[in-house]
């Protein structure tokens, strides 16, 4: 399942910090994507009905948490935009990806592997 971008803002604040309520939620990102408190909920509920995020109460209060892990959704995205923006086949090299300020060395690795996978998995479907 790929996010949508405001979906992908969200998760990648939860894959960084882990969880969070919905208040903080919006204090980081509302200004970012130029949302009301409301639209911020709205948003998370739709995640949660999505299975992207689940939902725990902690003292009476919602705190949520990303269901999605964070290298295959990544994954699922490249895929997505180098086959569909960029018409490539295959995986697209994860040495463009290096500077990358949200996946570590070791992610990278696995994104690699997933990628590769991935191709693999085409070309005997083809």
């Amino acid at each position: 399942m790929n996010p949508t971008p405001p979906e992908l803002s969200i998760l990648k604040m939860l894959w960084r910090d882990g969880a969070k309520s919905v208040g903080e939620i919006h204090a980081e990102l509302g200004e970012e994507l130029n949302w009301s408190r409301s639209s911020t909920r709205k948003t998370i509920e739709r995640m949660v009905g999505k299975e992207m995020l689940s939902i725990n109460d902690l003292h009476g209060l919602n705190i949520y948490r990303a269901n999605l892990k964070k290298v295959p959704t990544l994954a699922g995205l490249i895929q997505t935009f180098a086959k569909s923006v960029l018409g490539l086949e295959g995986p697209l090299p994860v040495s463009n990806l290096v500077k990358s300020e949200i996946l570590t060395e070791a992610e990278l690795s696995e994104l690699e592997a997933y990628l590769l996978a991935e191709a693999e998995r085409t070309e005997t479907e083809a």
